[in-house]
């Protein structure tokens, strides 16, 4: 059965294998040279209150993960905030994906963000479809701001509003 629940410091090597697989597989993240273990512990203690960090246990086993992020600098930002979705590559198209979806935005609401924005490299159709089912919109395009592969890569924004009172 899955589980979703908070990420502990023992779940970071599984977060760090499902991460470095993304990096050297596929355009979802930018970075280039796989992450250390040390350099991840940083990524990690980056998160908790306003901005949480999520993972998708199965069978013990970590196979997702999700957080919130910072989504500018300058104050007027707070209300906003920035997704991330990582699955495991051999847990990919079971659902998992939209229960991270699902219990991470239900935070960003209950922490009273107004809106939430996803990054989507082109040519991911499955984490377009994924973010269009909770409602996101697509807002606009940065082009070739990556390069990646040999290739320049689109980022593609999505934008979902929850809170509309804020």
């Amino acid at each position: 059965m899955l589980k979703i629940r908070d990420a502990i410091l023992s779940d970071l090597p599984s977060m760090l294998d499902i991460y470095n697989d993304a990096i050297r597989n596929l355009t979802a993240t930018f970075d280039l040279e796989e992450q250390t273990l040390d350099e991840r512990k940083k990524w990690f203690n980056k998160y908790g209150g306003n901005y949480p960090l999520i993972v998708a246990e199965l069978e013990g086993i970590i196979v997702g993960y999700s957080c919130l992020s910072k989504f500018r600098e300058k104050p007027a930002y707070s209300y906003s905030t920035e997704l991330s979705v990582y699955i495991s590559s051999k847990h990919q198209g079971q659902g998992i994906g939209s229960a991270l979806m699902n219990e991470i935005l239900g935070r960003a609401a209950k922490l009273g963000y107004h809106t939430v924005i996803g990054g989507i490299t082109g040519g991911n159709e499955a984490s377009v479809k994924l973010h269009e089912k909770f409602g996101f919109e697509y807002v606009g395009c940065f082009k070739e701001v990556g390069l990646k592969f040999g290739k320049w890569q689109d980022v593609h924004f999505y934008q979902v509003m929850i809170n509309e009172q804020s």
